[in-house]
């Protein structure tokens, strides 16, 4: 069984470590559970509301500090997608439940 508790201990971790953005596990709401097309499981997290820039400052700062450790960030760029439509747009890698995730914050059919 899984504990909820300690997964959303790990989306706060990686909310630090990826995004710079500090959250506290219990600010974070388990929004929804997808599989992807490679059967991958993705756990999708509500956190609080933070304004773009505040989200890039984060970004920039997380990535130079693993440049700094000599290691390559995971992420070093961020895409804010306004529309299921945008999501054809996005250039690199992504989760392949990127596209049910959205299409269910958009309330697609």
């Amino acid at each position: 069984m899984l504990d909820e508790s300690a997964l959303a201990g790990q989306a706060a971790r990686e909310l630090a470590e990826e995004l710079g953005i500090g959250a506290a596990a219990e600010d974070l709401k388990l929004w929804v559970v997808t599989r992807g097309e490679n059967g991958s499981v993705g756990l999708t997290y509500l956190a609080p509301v933070l304004p773009e820039a505040t989200l890039r400052t984060g970004l920039t700062v997380a990535a130079a500090a693993e440049r700094v450790q000599g290691r390559e960030p995971e992420l070093d760029d961020i895409a804010l997608v306004r529309s299921p439509d945008e999501l054809t747009g996005l250039a690199g890698p992504h989760a392949d439940y990127l596209k049910p995730i959205v299409c269910r914050f958009f309330g697609c059919r």
